[in-house]
């Protein structure tokens, strides 16, 4: 865990504010930026692909891309149809 001094300002899925804390499990998790949202105090933890550093005209950051959103569609799990396979787990 790591206290950002001084913050980076961030765009995230619940608009910008700035990253305090950055947080790394290890090499097999994402980082994890936990940001002071600006418009409501809120304070939210992000993973790395749902954040974006805000444009930064002098370090040639014009325009950078939208975080994605941090509503995902559901996963479906359960057994293939199509083959007549359950998975690994019926085995």
């Amino acid at each position: 865990m790591l206290q950002l001094n001084p913050p980076l300002p961030m765009n995230t899925p619940k608009g910008e504010g700035f990253a305090h804390i950055l947080i790394d499990y290890g090499p097999e998790s994402d980082l994890f930026w936990t940001v002071f949202i600006t418009a409501t105090g809120e304070i939210w933890t992000f993973p790395n692909r749902q954040v974006r550093a805000e444009k930064n005209i002098t370090l040639g950051r014009t325009h950078p891309s939208q975080p994605e959103s941090a509503v995902q569609a559901p996963q479906k799990f359960g057994p293939i149809a199509a083959s007549g396979h359950l998975g690994p787990e019926a085995a």
